[in-house]
């Protein structure tokens, strides 16, 4: 586990991204799309700078309708727990599902109608927070108030691990081609309490596996 690669989580989605037709997941961070164009921090933007050809697909209709007033084009608005209700509008090279399987009730579902997005050259990328992540361990351990006050963002239903989002894709036949765990990049540090980054910082460097989040590439068998 310690031998597995500590990156950037963006810089490494725009680096695979380069050149390929893309699919992005998830493609408004809705509610915080406004904020996120007025600052220049929105993932999709900066995939599309990058990309060969970019598609976003996302189940909230205000953000896609905040992005198209923004002049952005291929976009589609669709649940990603029913996928069978969208017809694929393209072979693509690279499928980005950044920050939301454990937004997801039913990830299986989303695992199972993703692969009708997917051809065999096809690559899906996951990114979600790691179940081990030792920032939010410590500080949930130092200001829980007895478990009362958990670290997570208000909508997560999930965390993952290097083993379960394992059995979770290959149960849903996909197969996991690399594994990467992720530090704190731009998007958390520098909002995040110095003390927060400093407990990150030792922790990474103990164990890289107490890293903020995973990286995982699927692909069909």
């Amino acid at each position: 586990m310690s031998g597995l690669p500590l990156v950037d989580r963006v810089g490494h989605l725009l680096q695979e991204s380069r050149g390929q037709r893309v699919l992005h997941l998830g493609c408004t961070n809705w509610p915080y799309t406004a904020e996120s164009l007025a600052d220049g921090s929105l993932l999709h933007l900066r995939l599309a700078a990058a990309a060969a050809e970019l598609w976003g697909l996302d189940a909230d209709q205000k953000g896609l309708d905040i992005l198209a007033g923004r002049g952005i084009e291929r976009l589609l608005c669709a649940d990603l727990e029913h996928l069978e209700r969208v017809t694929p509008p393209a072979a693509f090279d690279l499928i980005l599902a950044g920050e939301v399987i454990e937004h997801l009730s039913n990830p299986g579902l989303f695992l199972t109608g993703i692969r009708r997005f997917m051809t065999s050259e096809t690559r899906l990328i996951l990114t979600t927070v790691n179940a081990y992540c030792g920032m939010r361990t410590m500080t949930y351990a130092l200001r829980g108030r007895g478990g009362r006050v958990e670290p997570v963002h208000p909508d997560h239903v999930a965390y993952y691990s290097y083993s379960t989002i394992r059995h979770l894709v290959e149960r849903h036949d996909l197969v996991v081609r690399d594994f990467r765990f992720y530090d704190l990049g731009p998007e958390h540090r520098p909002q995040n309490r110095f003390y927060k980054n400093w407990i990150n910082d030792l922790c990474v460097a103990i164990s890289p596996q107490l890293a903020d989040g995973l990286i995982v590439e699927c692909a069909l068998p």
